[in-house]
């Protein structure tokens, strides 16, 4: 069973920084890319950041400049960076993976909210 565990959701300040997190086991860590998504209350979930396949990162235009992805093969962890916070991004933020070479994002974890508010 492929699990994928988000951490690091809080309730931050409007300019203030948060830094999410999601451990995996190193066998999806290894084979699958991992990106971001967020579903904010009364709408669809939406990518936040997610990987072409050069293994490239591609950010929505909301957060470009704001928000980094990256990774640590130690840990087997991927982090999203989000700095410069407004309330419209306040949602739920899941991590997911999709095997490489192929397109579709199949494992999902259960979400951390985050909140900005002031």
């Amino acid at each position: 069973q492929v699990q994928l565990m988000e951490s690091g959701g809080g309730l931050v300040h409007p300019g203030e920084s948060l830094r999410l997190s999601c451990a995996t086991s190193g066998r999806i860590f290894r084979f699958t890319r991992m990106g971001w998504f967020r579903q904010a209350p009364g709408s669809q979930r939406e990518s936040v950041a997610v990987f072409n396949n050069r293994g490239s990162p591609n950010y929505a235009d909301s957060v470009k400049g704001r928000f980094t992805v990256s990774r640590d093969a130690r840990t087997n962890t991927a982090y999203l960076q989000m700095n410069n916070m407004t309330p419209e991004d306040t949602a739920v933020y899941y991590c997911a993976a999709k095997w490489r070479g192929t397109t579709d994002y199949v494992h999902w974890g259960r979400g951390t909210q985050v909140t900005v508010s002031s």
